[in-house]
């Protein structure tokens, strides 16, 4: 049932037609269905960002040397495949691309692929990356656009520049010029530095933070955001709660 389910969910997501579920879809102890379907009622060009972080108790996503795999569990990595089908296109930073060589397809679900973004202001990735080399999926690397000559390519993926300012390449920026390409549903899946500067722009609209059973003690914090002086200054997003396995999923929703 929960592959009928989120097949169902799937083509919701690809028609705008929620008459395609079936009724075991929408009953209320049904929580595939709970934590998928407000993304799935998106409109086809409504623009839409959700980042997501899987994260220890005391909020690491790795550790110094930045080994990740896995912070969280198997039910998370599910959750982060039905993301990218869900998605027109997943982002992720060249730090992201440098420590894990992900390959930013849907393998442990069914669905598409999404167009893979990479974002790397300074062009400090080679051509060797996976993203760059299998052609699996459409890939894009966003660039400062003083560093990119037209026609330009990384291996497989195309280059495309935008203006550079004080932090790198603008979050609002980044969402327009894929907008423009038809790319709305945007999945912002890491790192830590790239979903942070989209979360202090106000560019993400709802941020997942999948917190593991495990404590680290060091590494790489989760997010890091501008200081503030006052309790008042801080997010304070609704939130809803799902369960993955051993990990708790909070969702933090800025906008709807």
């Amino acid at each position: 049932m929960q592959d009928e389910i989120w097949q169902a969910l799937l083509r919701w997501r690809r028609s705008g037609n929620r008459a395609a579920l079936p009724d075991a879809a929408l009953a209320p102890s049904t929580p595939l269905f709970d934590l998928y379907s407000p993304l799935c009622r998106m409109g086809r060009n409504q623009p839409f960002a959700i980042a997501h972080l899987g994260q220890s108790l005391d909020g690491r996503i790795a550790t110094s040397a930045g080994i990740s795999r896995w912070v969280t569990g198997d039910a998370d990595l599910v959750h982060t495949h039905r993301l990218r089908a869900l998605a027109d296109a997943v982002i992720v930073g060249a730090g992201t691309v440098r420590h894990d060589d992900p390959k930013l397809t849907v393998r442990r679900c069914p669905g598409d692929h999404p167009v893979r973004v990479v974002i790397d202001p300074d062009r400090r990735l080679g051509p060797d990356y996976s993203v760059f080399q299998d052609g699996a999926a459409p890939t894009v690397l966003l660039s400062a656009a003083d560093l990119v000559r037209p026609g330009e390519r990384l291996g497989q993926a195309e280059i495309v520049g935008l203006p550079r300012d004080a932090a790198g390449l603008s979050p609002h920026d980044i969402r327009a010029v894929l907008a423009a390409r038809g790319l709305h549903f945007l999945f912002i899946e890491g790192g830590g530095i790239t979903i942070s500067r989209f979360l202090a722009a106000g560019a993400i609209d709802r941020l997942q933070l999948v917190v593991a059973p495990i404590l680290l003690g060091s590494g790489r914090a989760s997010l890091t955001l501008p200081e503030i002086v006052d309790l008042r200054q801080g997010l304070r997003p609704r939130i809803r709660r799902f369960t993955l396995g051993e990990d708790m999923l909070y969702e933090c929703i800025f906008h709807d």
